[in-house]
Formats: C-alpha cells, structure tokens, sequence
C-alpha cells in the first residue's frame, strides 16, 4: 500500500499525503467509499486531534471534505485518539477520524480512521479506499443547498470521555476515590491527553504532579514522553511519586515507572494485568493476545497463570483482529499498545494505566513486586534510521540473519520489519544467551546499516 501505513495516514504535514488537497480528497471519498449513501438522514463524522501545529490545517481540510459529500461534522478539538473512537459510538457517528501522527515528531502528522462500531478500519476497508484515492477519479457527486454538510464544535466530547472512564473504575472498586493517597506523576508528551489524563486521575482521588502538559503546537513528544522512559524514571524520582504514567502524543501508548523509577515496559504491564484478569476470572478464553514482537518470556508467565498467549501480527489492529476471532478480550504490544476491550476498542493508555492500578489496589501490591511474574528472555532491539526500503531478502545481511535464526532454535528468535510510520528499520533477536544475542543483533544491524542506513 502507498497511501495507508500500519496505523493509517503518516507522514510530513503540508505535503505529498498530507496536504491539505489530500486531506480533502481522503474525507470526500471516505464518506462515499465508507458512508452508505442510500440513508434517509444525513450522517455525521467526528474529527479529533492532537496538539500539532499543523492539526487546524488538515481538520479544516478534512471537514470540508466531508461536507462537500454531504456529511455533517462534529469537531471534537483536542482528544487522545482512545477516546474519539469512545465517542464515535456514544454519539452515533458514522466515522471518526484522529488528526495524529501519535509518537512521531512535531513535523508529522497522520491521519486515522474509526468505523462506526469504534473499531479502525479493516485491511481491505483501507485497501479499497485506497485504490480509490490514489486513481484518477473525480468527486462529481456534489450535493447542493442544505445538502452540503454543516460543521458543528462538540463541547462535551471531554467530559463524556472522562466520566466513562471514570465511572467503569469506580464501579470495579466500588469507591469513589479508589486512588486516594495513591502519589502518581503524569507525563503527557504535550499531545492529546494535556487535559483528560489529569481529569480522570484527579476526580478517581490520586495524588497527582503533572508534566510536560502545555503544548505549544510545536513541542509535542519532544525529550518527553513514553518513547523517553529515562524522562518518567527521572520524573518519578525526583516527585518521590509511588507510580508513574507515561503517554506518547495521542495517548494510545502508555509506559509505567515504579515506585524505584524504573520503568515498565508494554510486556511488563501485559503481564500484570493479564496475571491479575486470569486471578480474579476476568480473561475470556485465558488467552491474552500479543505480537510477534513480544518476549517468549510472556507466553511462560502467562502459562504459569493457567493462561495462554496467541501472536497477532505487529500493530494494535492486528492484535484487535485476532482477539475478537478468539473471544479474548485483553491484549497489546511492548510498545504500550494495550487494548481492554472492556473498556474500549483501541488500544487506551490511560485505561491500561489504571488495569494496571487495579492489580495495585487488589493485592496490595506496588508494582515493582508485581513486576517480578514476567522472567524476560534476554532481548535485543535496534530501530535503524534508513535511506530507502528494498526487500528483506535482498538484504546483505540475509545469511547472518538465517544463520542467527538456526543457532537459536525453538528458544529465541530473530524479527526484522520495517516501520510503517517512519524512516526505519526494527532488529529484534532474543534468545536465553544474552551476549549472543546482544553480539548478533549489532551485526546484523552493523550489515543492514552499511547497505542502506543514514
């Protein structure tokens, strides 16, 4: 696909996919590619989005899009992308879409999609809508009158947001205030969750020192953030704070720090939640859903909990895809990704920060103890800034990467993907020997880097 990524529309704002003129053509033929047009009633879109500098730029060319096709649109503002797929359903939208390139840098932008059930949109969904944009066909079918769309500002998406999430805490605690005392640093990334993080966490009575919450439009992910787990660990330090929670920049991502300042990777936090659902019969299936890119060290914790764990490809939607055909409904990636499907039908960073606080509270436990159920096989993974993508088999360092893949066997493995948001190539080995696997992931990414590495 030229068009989508792994999580919809990524790239540098103001040009190629993400110009204004693209931005437009992608909502008129969404509407009609995605929009049954035989209803009686005129439809409506959400739109939400970060705090980018670049963001008013493409929601506008978005909302004119979409009522250029007849489409009424709600502007939400600035919302973590969890919670505008909340809001797509408690609304009646027929789509939402997210104005967020989530980790990636101020520069970016991105453009994602969620159907009306608040799940994203499929693969052949994309793959059809694709084909659609990058043809050479023109939008002619251009109401008139009353028939053009009307934009409209939703001024409760926030609060509809936070009280959902709030209330389903409270009733799993029943209390009010289950965080009360609890002593909890808070790092936004200065991107979409600035406001709502702080809400939830305040009204459910934690102790809480905000960070990194005052987005300039230009400042967002920047030396902050759950891509810098050295910033919450300082962080976390210095408040003296019991826990700690870390976004990315449209809060889908959460990372944690404990009470020691170290942080708390998307595996960690998979296990202690997952452990604590199968404890108290919460899991579906016993079986929680992870990627490929998951340490083997998760499928024994798991095991050991009278679970188990199924592998999904490597992105949140993958790992959606495969928890509904199994009727599991708790999964993630190391990344932060973590989906409660409970909860929600996105991967939600602060939901997954408090399943994380409920295995807390329950067994009276910090989560530096907690923790300990994940034994991690030692784990090697580089993210390689490249020039240009050509095939992983055309790589020169194919015969290292098979000899690696031999040598480890059934007890390790060896992954090399491409990013489908930026310039970059992953090398993940993980094996039991860990300077086996530290000395052969450096080669290959030493032979890769040679070939077509900045």
């Amino acid at each position: 696909m030229n068009f989508f990524g792994t999580d919809g529309v990524r790239g540098t704002a103001n040009i190629e996919n993400l110009s204004p003129e693209s931005a437009l053509r992608l909502a008129q033929f969404s509407a009609k590619e995605l929009i049954p047009s035989q209803l009686e009633t005129k439809q409506t879109v959400i739109i939400g989005k970060d705090t980018r500098r670049s963001g008013d730029m493409i929601e506008s060319a978005l909302a004119s899009g979409f009522n250029s096709a007849g489409i009424d649109v709600r502007l939400a503002g600035i919302l973590p992308t969890p919670a505008i797929a909340m809001l797509v359903k408690e609304i009646g939208a027929s789509l939402g879409v997210v104005v967020s390139a989530s980790h990636n840098p101020a520069p970016d932008n991105g453009i994602k999609f969620f159907f009306k059930d608040g799940y994203k949109l499929s693969k052949i969904q994309e793959a059809n809508l694709e084909k659609r944009i990058l043809s050479d066909e023109q939008f002619i079918e251009r109401p008139i009158s009353d028939s053009i769309g009307t934009i409209e500002r939703l001024k409760d998406g926030i609060e509809i947001y936070v009280d959902r999430v709030t209330k389903s805490f409270i009733e799993i605690h029943n209390s009010s205030r289950p965080l009360k005392g609890i002593k909890i640093s808070l790092d936004t990334a200065n991107g979409a969750s600035f406001k709502s993080s702080a809400m939830i966490l305040e009204r459910l009575g934690a102790e809480l020192t905000c960070h990194h919450n005052t987005p300039n439009g230009d400042n967002i992910n920047e030396a902050c953030g759950c891509t810098h787990p050295d910033i919450i660990s300082k962080i976390v330090e210095k408040d003296e704070s019991f826990i700690g929670i870390s976004h990315d920049g449209d809060a889908d991502r959460i990372l944690m720090c404990d009470e020691n300042a170290n942080p708390i990777d998307g595996d960690e936090l998979m296990a202690i939640i997952g452990c604590h659902m199968l404890n108290k019969g919460l899991l579906q299936s016993k079986t929680l859903v992870a990627t490929k890119m998951s340490n083997f060290g998760l499928d024994e914790c798991i095991a050991n909990n009278g679970g188990k764990v199924e592998r999904a490809d490597i992105g949140d939607r993958n790992v959606m895809e495969v928890m509904k055909k199994i009727g599991s409904n708790f999964g993630g990636e190391p990344s932060g990704h973590i989906i409660c499907k409970d909860h929600n039908t996105t991967g939600d960073g602060i939901i997954a920060a408090l399943a994380a606080l409920s295995a807390v509270i329950d067994t009276n436990q910090p989560l530096s103890e907690l923790r300990k159920c994940l034994d991690k096989f030692p784990q090697k993974l580089i993210n390689l800034d490249i020039r240009n993508k050509i095939s992983i088999n055309e790589l020169e360092a194919k015969p290292l990467i098979e000899e690696t893949e031999k040598s480890l066997g059934d007890e390790g493995q060896v992954l090399i993907r491409y990013s489908g948001t930026e310039p970059k190539i992953r090398i993940l080995v993980e094996g039991k020997d860990h300077a086996y696997v530290e000395s052969q992931a450096s080669k290959i990414a030493d032979s890769i880097h040679n070939q077509i590495g900045v």
